[in-house]
């Protein structure tokens, strides 16, 4: 292998390992569901593909072949992961009304705000 596909390699294990890093400080220091589902879905997806990127390219300039199942994990992590996230944002949502957004002001026919819950804080 040459020293410059190894040094891409390295990158994209890199910046891989930084977005994980990211998502996963996201995940363990911000404060509400919302934001903290934010994190993990956005950075730690980016994360992960580029390591598994970094894994394609090192088998294949090693004459490993091409790395379908790497391929494939990457795939279904990029399938995945928006749609999981979606689903619990929308079951967060309609288990506490209080997280819905309010509806933008201005704009004729809106529908009456969900009513305010007390938290019990």
């Amino acid at each position: 292998m040459s020293a410059i596909a190894a040094w891409v390699v390295v990158a994209l294990v890199v910046v891989g390992a930084f977005f994980v890093f990211v998502g996963s400080f996201g995940l363990a220091k911000l404060s509400e569901f919302l934001k903290r589902l934010h994190g993990p879905t956005k950075s730690s997806t980016l994360g992960v593909g580029c390591i598994l990127i970094a894994s394609i390219v090192h088998h294949a300039l090693l004459d490993q072949g091409l790395g379908l199942r790497e391929l494939l994990i990457t795939v279904f992590l990029f399938i995945t992961a928006p749609i999981s996230a979606h689903l619990m944002a929308k079951a967060a949502m309609a288990a506490d009304p209080v997280l819905r957004p309010k509806p933008p002001a201005g704009r004729g026919g809106a529908s009456e705000p969900a009513p305010e819950r007390d938290r019990g804080t």
